[in-house]
């Protein structure tokens, strides 16, 4: 089973994140990424996308609300999701 853990992230919002910030993704070995740009959807910088496609995880970016109920979709399917979310403004 995959483990379910909570860690503090402290993006504010998409502007300035760097593969780096997601760094955490490929060492809980999850298969998909999904992150919670805030109201809206926005989408993340090319250098993110590559770096983590090339760790096999699948990335997905959208509107926070969205990226939470989705979570819960996958995670009740015992996939190995991670959710890396921007708090609502």
């Amino acid at each position: 089973m995959f483990t379910q853990r909570t860690v503090a992230w402290t993006a504010l919002d998409t502007d300035g994140l760097t593969a780096a910030d997601f760094a955490i993704a490929e060492r809980l070995s999850v298969e998909i990424l999904l992150v919670g740009t805030g109201i809206v959807a926005k989408r993340l910088p090319e250098p993110i996308r590559t770096t983590l496609r090339a760790s096999g995880i699948a990335l997905d970016a959208m509107g926070t609300g969205t990226a939470c109920r989705t979570y819960n979709l996958l995670a009740a399917e015992a996939r190995r999701v991670a959710a890396a979310l921007i708090a609502l403004s």
